[in-house]
């Protein structure tokens, strides 16, 4: 189903937008099983770090039955909703939050960030942004302390102006103080459900308390102008989202 245009209007306002269940049940089993044989027989406890910075499972990133999770639903038909077009999308960031009770201290709390923007692993003059992060859950997140991903609703906002007014290339920072001191909201949902996520909604992930590995499988989707345009992306939130243009930030309901 299209995008109701409310539901435009709350991205817009929020940054973020969840669609339940909108990964069919067949196709989210076989990307499981792939990543849950590949955690039990080669996962390297000594490249956690490694795994956390960039992905799990890297030699699944651009396995078909790992990709269809994005290409063969209807997650690519919403991403098209909201940038108009969009690039072809040839890998998947596979992220696992391991229990504090099999490794623990193994992954501390990341730090409020965006993206591609400032890494602690990358050259403080190097972006590697795009446009629309695309979640895929695929293992039960019922509990804000099992590893949930955390996003601050609005904040793309304040990080386009702050990109745009104290943000230059070799800057360290990831983000201002006021968005750095906040907790966040915990996106918790079952397998298969999807979260469509602003770029520049800043966000973090706590350690997972939980006795399972929570498990996301992440897509990096940009509009096909984006490459050319990093810096102005920062400071327009909306330059890559055409469709959004018209669209007000809030729901017609709560004009």
């Amino acid at each position: 189903m299209p995008l109701t245009d409310d539901e435009k209007a709350a991205f817009k306002r929020d940054g973020v937008l969840i669609r339940r269940g909108l990964v069919a049940p067949n196709l989210t089993r076989r990307a499981i099983s792939l990543i849950d044989t590949w955690y039990r027989e080669c996962l390297d406890p000594e490249g956690i770090p490694a795994y956390s910075q960039r992905t799990f499972a890297p030699e699944l990133g651009n396995h078909p039955d790992v990709l269809a999770l994005y290409s063969k639903t209807e997650a690519a038909t919403l991403a098209c909703d909201l940038l108009g077009e969009t690039s072809p999308v040839s890998t998947t960031q596979i992220q696992i939050r391991v229990p504090e009770s099999e490794l623990p201290g193994a992954q501390p709390e990341k730090a409020m960030h965006v993206d591609g923007v400032s890494c602690p692993h990358l050259d403080p003059q190097e972006l590697r942004t795009f446009s629309l992060l695309i979640g895929v859950v695929l293992s039960d997140i019922n509990d804000p302390q099992g590893g949930a991903l955390r996003y601050l609703p609005g904040g793309h906002r304040t990080m386009a102006q702050w990109f745009s007014d104290q943000w230059s290339l070799g800057i360290t920072e990831q983000v201002p103080p006021e968005i750095d001191r906040q907790d966040g909201v915990s996106f918790l949902g079952a397998p298969g459900d999807v979260l469509l996520m602003h770029h520049l909604v800043p966000h973090t992930v706590g350690r997972n308390f939980a006795p399972f590995p929570r498990v996301m499988a992440y897509f990096r989707v940009s509009h096909p102008e984006h490459s050319r345009r990093r810096l102005e992306a920062l400071r327009d939130p909306w330059l890559d989202y055409p469709p959004l243009l018209s669209v007000p930030s809030y729901p017609a309901s709560q004009e």
